[in-house]
Order: C-alpha cells, then sequence, then structure tokens
C-alpha cells in the first residue's frame, strides 16, 4: 500500500512540476517579483496537498507566534524536499540561498530561477560567502526574507550536521533576527528515497536571535538548539 501511494504521489508530482514549470517559464517573465513569487508557489503548496492526500502525511507546526516581522533570516535543517516546498508558500517575501546546480534543470530550474535565488557554488566556501553576503543584502534592502539551510546538505533523519556561519554573518551585517527552525520531514521523505512513509512532520519555530554579535557563536548556539529540539521530536513521535 506504501509502494501504491508513493507511486500515486510521484504521478501527479513530476506532471504537475513540469506543468508549473512550464507556466512559470512563459508567464512569470511577465509578472512583478512579489506576484512572480505568489504565482510560483502555488505548484509547492498543491504538491504538499497531494503528498498529505495520497501519503497520508500531516504535518504538525509549533511556534509560529515566533515568526517576526520580514525581513529576517531563516536557519533551518535540511531532510529532503519537503522544507524547500514548504518555506515556499508559509514565508514571504522570501528568498533561497540554493546551489546553483539546481537552476540548470530543465523547465524547473528555469522557472525556479525567476524567483531570483541567491545561487552559490558550495565547491568554493570563500567565493559562496561573499555571493551570499552580497547578494542576501540585496534582497534584505528589499524587504525579502532569506532561507539559509546551514548544513549545507541533506542529513539523515535525526541527525543535525554543523551549521555554517554564512546566514549569521548575513544576519549580523543587516541587523535583521535569524529564526531558528528544525523539522524531522526526513521520517516521512528521505532523501534520495522512492517510499513516502505514512505520519507527523513536526515542524518547531524557535524564538528569533537579535543583535548577533558573533556569527560563529550564533551558528555554534542554533545547532545544537536544533539537535536538542529534533531529539525531543523523536521522542514525542
Amino acid at each position: 500500500m506504501i509502494y501504491l501511494r508513493s507511486l500515486s504521489f510521484y504521478i501527479i508530482y513530476l506532471l504537475s512540476g513540469l506543468l508549473a514549470g512550464l507556466a512559470g517559464c512563459l508567464i512569470g517573465p511577465f509578472l512583478n517579483i512579489s506576484n512572480r513569487i505568489k504565482f510560483l508557489s502555488a505548484w509547492p503548496r498543491f504538491a504538499n496537498w497531494a503528498l498529505y492526500k495520497s501519503c497520508k502525511i500531516e504535518v504538525v507546526i509549533e511556534g509560529s507566534e515566533n515568526i517576526p516581522n520580514a525581513p529576517f533570516v531563516i536557519a533551518s535543517n535540511h531532510q529532503g524536499q519537503w522544507e524547500t516546498f514548504f518555506y515556499q508558500y508559509f514565508f514571504f517575501p522570501m528568498t533561497t540561498l540554493l546551489k546553483r546546480e539546481l537552476l540548470f534543470i530543465p523547465v524547473w530550474g528555469w522557472a525556479l530561477a525567476l524567483l531570483r535565488p541567491i545561487a552559490i557554488n558550495r565547491g568554493n566556501p570563500a567565493v559562496a560567502l561573499k555571493t551570499a553576503l552580497r547578494e542576501g543584502e540585496k534582497r534584505i534592502k528589499k524587504g525579502f526574507s532569506v532561507l539559509n539551510f546551514p548544513e549545507g546538505t541533506r542529513k539523515d533523519p535525526g541527525e543535525i550536521g554543523r551549521y555554517a556561519r554564512s546566514g549569521f554573518e548575513l544576519a549580523k551585517k543587516m541587523q535583521v533576527p535569524v529564526l531558528p527552525i528544525v523539522h524531522n520531514s526526513g521520517d516521512c521523505w528521505p532523501a534520495h528515497r522512492f517510499l513516502k512513509f505514512p505520519g507527523k512532520i513536526n515542524l518547531t519555530i524557535g524564538a528569533p536571535v537579535e543583535n548577533i554579535e558573533s556569527s560563529a557563536e550564533a551558528a555554534k548556539k542554533m545547532e545544537e538548539w536544533a539537535r536538542q529540539k529534533l531529539e525531543l521530536i523523536k521522542l514525542n513521535n
């Protein structure tokens, strides 16, 4: 049954993604950036609805009251594709810090590029940091929050990787808060896995961290916070 549910989701996911990408490429260039984000965010919202309906995956959110007024930097752990979809429509206006290779994917990547993400070369950390700071400053000045996955890559369920300081350095430079988020999406949608498992994705939003003095120290503390909260999620599931 899990196999059939996962198969039905992927059929809907791939076909709708192709249609959304084509629509985005055709219509997106004629919209201003705010309307473009709203238009293209309809697909990830639909994809998560299809995930719930086909695979019986429920989302439980804790701490929504902690979300400050934009702009701010979002620091989230990264376990798979689910969170990239969810954040795209949950936060507005928002831009994403991502690896540039994603923009090379035919149709879908081209539509993604229309959202003006901050595309970096993760193979060159020094250049990536400079790009993140330069482009992030531009987005924040225009009122956009910046989504950052400080682990840099997806981690297995239950794991928290080392947090890089680039997003925290951006928040320090622009004097905006960092919003910590942790979730267990990999329990239901493991990275690079076909099967989707029914259950709950628990997403916890912590209190925003303001007036950062040391990006390295802030990254370390938020990494530890995420590790502790993820342990609590595991115990409660």
